[in-house]
């Protein structure tokens, strides 16, 4: 009896507990919804040569192939010429030179592998797409921090604002918003230093990063899909087939 009690006990703490410890550092804030299109082949080319120069400099996809790039349009060639910058081969894993060891000195933590990061992020408060173009979007400029920059989206985050020379600097301060008969306090993003992009391009060119991330994530998705359907479209032949066939053979029993 007391050893169910116990295995109830550590069962509750796996359940409840860890997750939340998981999760703690992370805050509940409304996601921007990400216009993802898996369709728009300029979209994932641009989101894939932003995630090579921008990207891939300190985070792996170590479960994808450059070769791969080829399902969204591009030729080898071109892959070669304007997506592989170390010396790998076409038909290799992406992954990153940096040494795990070093990464972890430098920014407190490994950068992990992002192939399936847009799945990943996925929860009740939105996609994991959607989570990906809120965050890239929302650091801020904050001195206590090491790298010198936080986020939002999730606080006291150990990566650096890569693109910050793209999007300019921000800074979390405070400001007045109408409620329900009153003026409440909020904090907002407040720009403070234009970048080499206008806002409205800053978000483009993220919603390019995400669509591709999105894609990376699940680079057969469309296939699959393609797949389930023609095997939906047999199986209502076969049924339509197989009741033709039961109607002929019952149709002198009575």
């Amino acid at each position: 009896m007391n050893c169910l009690k116990s295995l109830a006990v550590a069962l509750f703490v796996l359940t409840t507990v860890v997750p939340a410890v998981g999760f703690a550092s992370e805050t509940h804030v409304k996601l921007d919804r990400a216009l993802i299109d898996p369709n728009d082949v300029v979209s994932l080319q641009r989101g894939a040569h932003t995630f090579v120069n921008y990207c891939l400099n300190c985070h792996s996809a170590s479960y994808m192939r450059y070769n791969r790039l080829q399902d969204i349009g591009l030729t080898e060639q071109q892959i070669r010429e304007n997506l592989v910058f170390t010396g790998v081969k076409v038909g290799e894993l992406m992954k990153t030179a940096m040494d795990p060891r070093d990464a972890k000195e430098w920014f407190g933590t490994a950068p992990p592998d992002l192939t399936v990061v847009a799945r990943s992020r996925s929860s009740g408060a939105g996609s994991g797409s959607d989570w990906l173009y809120t965050y890239l979007r929302t650091f801020y400029r904050d001195p206590t921090r090491p790298t010198g920059w936080n986020n939002v989206v999730y606080p006291n985050v150990a990566m650096p604002h890569a693109l910050w020379e793209l999007q300019g600097e921000q800074v979390l301060a405070e400001a007045k918003e109408q409620a329900e008969g009153y003026m409440k306090t909020v904090e907002k993003l407040k720009t403070t230093t234009p970048g080499t992009m206008k806002p409205v391009e800053y978000d483009q060119l993220v919603a390019d990063l995400v669509n591709y991330m999105t894609y990376m994530s699940e680079p057969a998705r469309h296939q699959r899909v393609t797949i389930g359907l023609y095997a939906l479209l047999v199986i209502f032949i076969l049924i339509a087939l197989s009741y033709a066939l039961k109607k002929a053979y019952w149709k002198d029993v009575h």
